[in-house]
Parts: structure tokens; sequence; C-alpha cells
């Protein structure tokens, strides 16, 4: 967030009460299964999120003794660490669940888009149903992993000094496991109260009449925004890039309705795969230009009052590859956002009349009344995009041009090292002793987006490659979750000590990777999509362009055949 040509090594001097490392909430719980020290089995799973959880059941039904590895207190994944102030869900439900009847059939929600709080309690529901905590080791920080060619095992390392052993390794810890703290100067010099947004206290923190700083206008920063703005003394918000948000569309939902609906639920399921992004919802069949400019104003008018992501994902077909139709997406957005900013100036920053970028080429976030708060008097928005933080004092923040800021707390809101960093933060060591967090420096190589050459009878979901940020998460977790769990049963009835994928079809699936991606407008913009803001790291396309359903027939074909994949007997 500030700016700076930082190295992408280096680490930042934190106060005592920040946390920035997952393995600073390692804890061993006993020595008992499954945290034994000498634990052993078929498949070791990391990440109690959606992506673990489907695994974990899969795996199990099919026969196999499978483990999972959670760093936090219990399931939920990304739903453990974010309970920032107005933690919430981007994706509606009930497309953000998973299909299993059993999980469903006995709980409903309070709102379509739920909090962290309410996302949670599902997770200890789906864990009640499933009777998932058995076969999970919670407060586990995996810390280095390699693969034993000769034993035809995985030797895995956790931080409280466990060694376990599985033949398959499934990483699910997503993309969003790597905090990202910018290495501003003086971070440990701030005497107040400064957290990052991924890293809050479970406690929460004391924001009532006090004087707030959030640095970083992401998913997380408008959400806190939307919170605290309103119980907060004053807040200040440091924008690099405005954030092109659209209206949620948040409303309550009684039981009633929706247990009206779900004898149709199977039908939801089957039907989010089939969609671009895993939602209930198409893509126009149209482009931008086959409608007048007054059928357009309908169209856009109709997607922006339903909410969610219907203006960025159900938009007309070529709004994220055609730069005309694009600017007309952009200029529906800013004249609605500016009518309800009342200052030009906050207005100019905020939602400026120049697009700062393709709209939708950076992953848009939902709001409710983002924008409203900054017609508070004690609410402002400070461009830091030509005016850097140059550091942090023991009272505030200080910009290069000498401005200087007083809180009581700080919030870093910047996000993390976003799609990768899950994977380079967990010491992967390939069969040729090269350091997953090394080869991947200059781009980030898989094969599928489920398997990485070098690491046999290794597999991720919702990371790298895959259709992951462009998609609503269960909906691709539950097509690679399958294909994982298949991959392993064919393995395994044909006797199979490992596969691995060649580097020809790591090399080939980059292209492919590339291709899709060049034929839109997202390499245009340094964004999460492209490797992230992160100094120093790599700018490539990080996901699949070309949406769940072609993802899902390309991934079934190499399968089928085990194209590009080395296969040696046990």
């Amino acid at each position: 967030m500030n700016g700076n040509n930082s190295s992408l090594a280096e680490t930042p001097t934190l106060p005592p009460s920040m946390h920035s490392e997952l393995k600073e909430y390692s804890h061993r719980r006993g020595t008992e299964y499954p945290y034994n020290g000498d634990l052993d089995v078929d498949v070791l799973i990391v990440g109690a999120g959606f992506g673990g959880v489907f695994c974990l059941k899969t795996l199990r039904e099919q026969g196999f003794k499978a483990v999972i590895y959670e760093a936090g207190e219990s399931f939920g994944g990304t739903w453990r660490w974010n309970r920032y102030p107005g933690a919430r869900v981007d994706s509606e439900v009930p497309e953000y669940q998973f299909s299993w009847p059993e999980t469903y059939k006995d709980w409903c929600w309070s709102t379509n888009y739920p909090d962290y709080k309410e996302l949670r309690a599902y997770f200890d529901h789906v864990d009640n149903v499933l009777n998932l905590s058995k076969d999970c080791s919670f407060e586990t920080v995996v810390t280095g992993a390699q693969f034993n060619v000769e034993e035809g095992k995985w030797h895995v390392k956790t931080e409280d000094g466990r060694l376990a052993k599985s033949k398959f390794l499934i990483v699910a810890a997503g993309f969003a496991s790597k905090r990202y703290i910018p290495n501003f100067k003086g971070l440990d010099k701030f005497k107040g109260v400064m957290h990052h947004s991924s890293f809050w206290p479970e406690e929460g923190v004391d924001l009532k009449d006090k004087r707030v700083a959030v640095i970083g206008t992401g998913a997380s920063g408008v959400q806190i925004v939307q919170e605290v703005a309103p119980v907060a003394a004053e807040t200040k918000v440091f924008q690099r890039t405005p954030n092109l948000a659209i209206p949620m569309g948040k409303r309550n939902l009684t039981p009633e309705e929706q247990n009206r609906e779900k004898v149709g639920y199977h039908m939801l399921y089957d039907y989010r795969e089939k969609s671009f992004g895993g939602f209930l919802y198409p893509m126009s069949e149209k482009n931008t230009f086959d409608d007048t400019p007054e059928e357009r104003e309908a169209f856009y008018h109709k997607l922006w009052d339903y909410g969610g992501f219907r203006f960025w994902l159900g938009n007309y077909k070529d709004m994220l590859i055609d730069a005309k139709a694009n600017h007309e997406a952009y200029n529906f957005w800013v004249k609605n956002v500016r009518n309800r900013i009342g200052d030009p100036r906050k207005r100019d920053i905020l939602a400026p009349l120049k697009m700062p970028h393709y709209f939708g080429v950076k992953r848009p976030c939902l709001e409710q009344n983002y924008y409203e708060q900054f017609n508070r008097p004690n609410v402002d928005v400070v461009d830091i995009s030509n005016n850097a933080i140059a550091e942090f004092t023991e009272t505030g923040i200080k910009l290069e041009n000498g401005d200087h800021y007083e809180f009581d707390v700080i919030v870093v809101a910047t996000g993390f090292d976003i799609t990768t960093g899950s994977m380079t933060n967990m010491g992967l060591v390939s069969i040729k002793n090269t350091a997953l967090n090394d080869e991947w420096k200059k781009a980030a190589y898989t094969y599928l987006g489920t398997t990485v050459s070098g690491y046999p009878n290794m597999f991720h979901l919702y990371g790298p490659h895959g259709p992951t940020l462009l998609s609503n998460g269960p909906s691709t977790v539950e097509v690679q979750g399958r294909w994982v769990v298949d991959c392993i049963k064919k393995a395994t009835r044909q006797g199979l000590k490992y596969i691995n994928p060649t580097e020809q079809a790591t090399l080939e699936w980059k292209k492919r990777i590339n291709a899709l991606s060049d034929a839109t407008l997202f390499p245009t913009t340094r964004s999460t999509y492209m490797g992230g803001s992160i100094p120093g790291k790599a700018y490539e396309q990080v996901n699949y362009a070309g949406g769940i359903p072609n993802y899902a027939v390309e991934i079934r074909n190499a399968l089928d055949t085990w194209k590009g994949f080395e296969c040696v007997k046990a």
C-alpha cells in the first residue's frame, strides 16, 4: 500500500501485540490422535475451510483414512480469521454453501449475505452433522513438507514439532492465508492499537469515539469503514486506488422461504457449475452494443438494483474483453456512485470521472452504504496514490509531503500474498530439493491448477491456476475436490506409487492460462488476478479465466488418460 519498491523478502518490524504469521497461533492440544507425533494416513489435508471439509468427507466415503491439519481453532477457514468489524461473505447463499442435502436440510440463514459469526455457526453445524472434528487437528501450522520417493510418502512437519506421513497431500489453504503487511517505516513505533484486518483479536477492539485509520480499500477496508464510521469519533481512509464497489443487495431471509425452495436445491447446485463464475446466473448472451443506449441503461439498472456480482459476472459477455464495452459499464458505475457522495473533493477521489482501470479487472467489492459514510463530517479519504505513507510515528501516520495524522487505532487492511502465498509459505520442498517459495519467485507453475511438477501426489484447491478469484468458492472447490478424490482413487486402484505432472505439461498449462487471460482486459492492470500488489512479486495471471464449465472439462480430459502425468508403479 505504501507504493515503495521494497523487496518481497523484507519483513516489517511490528509492535509486540500485532500478529503477522499463522505460526504465532500454533498450539498442540494433546498427544492422542489426531494430535499424535507419529501420524501416518492415506491423505493429509491442510486447511479446514470449504476445500478441506469437502475433501475429508468425500475421501471418507471412498474408504480413505484422511486427517485435516488446520491452523485455526475450528472449521471455517477464512471465517475463523476474518472477524474484523463488518466481515461478511460476498457470495450469496444458497450458492455459498455445501451441496450436501444432509447439511442444508436443517439449516437456514438469517440473510442472503451472512457475516462471519453466522458462517462459523454454519461450519459448526456441518461438523455436528458429519462428525468431522474427530479427524481434525486444530491450531496446527504446517511449516515444512517433502515427498520421500523411496517410501512413497509425504513427510509433513508442524510448528509444534510433529512429523506426519501420508501417501497423498492436499493443500486446501485457499488463496488468502498469507497476510501482507507492507514494510512501512516505523510500524513498531506506534503507541496506539494496531492490527491487520485478518488477524483481528477475537475479543474485538473498542472503536467507539476513537480516531481510526483504515489503510487499504479492498473488501476488508470497505466492510470495516461501513461498520466503524458510524461509531468512531473520526475515520480516515488511506486510499491508493479507488474501489469500484457495487451494491450488495443484502436482505433478510425467512426459514419459510428457504425451506420451500430446498426441494429444488439439487438443481441449483448442478446449475452453479454450469455458469462462468459458479453463481446462479450466467453472463448475458449479448454484447454491449447489441443494445441501444436506452436498452443498455435498463439492463445495467436491472443488474445494479438486484445487487451482488451480477453487474460484474452477469453483465454483457464482452464487458471484460472489449475496452469500449467496458467504458460503458464504468460510465454507468461512476454516474450512480457520484450521485451518492456530496463533497466534490471526496467524490473525485472515490469515484473519479477518469476510469482508474477497466471495470472488473480488479475484483469489485460488494458494499451496503460505503459511499454514504463519506458524507459524514467525521469521515474522510486521504489520497496516497502520489503521496505515499512515509512512516509511522508514536501517535499516527506521516505522509511523504509531511502531513501528519494522529490516531488511537490503525487498521492495516492491506490484504494478502494472494493466491500463491498460501502454498509458498508452507515450507514445501520438491523431490529435487528446491523450495516452492524459490521456484515461484519469477512465476508460478502448476498443472491443471491442481498439481505441481516435482511434488508427487500433492494437490491444491482454490489456489493458483484454477477459476479461484473469478468464481464462487464452494462451486470451484466441489469441481476440484471431486477431481482430486477421483485422481487419488484411480492412482490407488492402479497400484501407483505416485503421479507427478511433467514439466512439459506444466509449461503447456501456463500457456493456456496466459492465452485465456490475454484474450481479456485483465493483463492491463496489476491486481489480485495478475499476481497481487506485493512489491517484487511476479506480474502474471494466476487464475483460469475460461470459466468453471470449460475448466471442469479440461481437467477431466487429463484425468481420463493421465495426460501430462508421469505415473510410477509401486
